[in-house]
């Protein structure tokens, strides 16, 4: 029998419900344990389905190197047909379901992230350099690379301190990630590009960013948003990387409005 992930499912989940399902997916270097509170909180209005990717957390013995592994390894235990929530470099893959697996996707939000998150002139994002320096410094200690990549996400944010705490007490309250897994998201932020295939997603979309987000700049707001006419877009204004984290209750709201339309 194939391992498969692990899963936290709380709401109205095995009920006789109308409730939409509705999954969450972390970002790099993370695990499902950073989405608790908003778990806690959606789960009220969805059934809510909140995974360890490949290589992280419970499901850090599994591994993924590609966007069409991992959803693969997704699409196993996924709800049939869900509302998919993104952040990070977890908005990649739930832009790469949408875009090949429309037929489980019914709408979409990705959450402080980009189709393209290395920077490319006239394109911002994150300096090929600093992916690189995490690339090099994964290798000697992952440990403390992950450790600076949380407070590079929260840098700018008023609730720097306490969001990196947050951040922090979700990574080590599960196993660590797999070197792995790491290396090949890294990867991921480095090179996936879906600029051109924006477009094709056709469940409606709902794009959450951080004003003060220093890894998926704001202005990219407004440049996907060229490409994709059609989607929705909101800017929390006291949020960097996880507005999730520093303003809860806004972003829940933002949540519920799209999933309930």
């Amino acid at each position: 029998m194939k391992e498969t992930l692990h899963w936290h499912r709380e709401g109205h989940v095995n009920q006789d419900s109308e409730a939409a399902d509705l999954v969450l997916v972390h970002g790099w270097g993370m695990n499902g344990a950073v989405w608790h509170q908003t778990a806690e909180v959606l789960s009220q209005h969805f059934n809510v389905h909140v995974v360890d990717l490949p290589g992280y957390g419970h499901s850090a013995h599994l591994h993924a190197s590609t966007l069409e592994e991992i959803a693969q390894q997704l699409l196993i235990e996924a709800p049939e047909q869900a509302i998919w929530v993104g952040w990070s470099l977890g908005g990649l893959v739930a832009s790469h379901v949408a875009l090949h697996h429309s037929e489980r996707v019914t709408k979409l939000v990705t959450v402080a992230s980009s189709p393209k998150f290395a920077a490319e002139r006239p394109w911002r994002g994150i300096q090929p350099n600093v992916l690189t320096a995490f690339t090099d410094q994964l290798v000697d200690d992952f440990q403390t690379t992950i450790e600076r990549f949380m407070a590079l996400q929260a840098m700018g944010s008023p609730s720097a301190r306490q969001d990196v705490k947050q951040l922090k007490q979700a990574v080590l309250s599960r196993p660590s990630p797999n070197p792995e897994s790491l290396l090949a998201g890294l990867k991921m932020l480095a090179n996936v590009d879906m600029r051109e295939q924006l477009e094709e997603i056709s469940a409606p979309i709902l794009r959450l960013y951080g004003r003060l987000d220093g890894l998926v700049p704001v202005k990219v707001a407004s440049d996907v948003q060229k490409a994709l006419p059609s989607s929705e877009h909101y800017v929390f204004s006291q949020s960097s990387h996880a507005p999730f984290m520093t303003e809860l209750d806004a972003f829940c709201h933002q949540i519920v409005v799209f999933g309930q339309k």
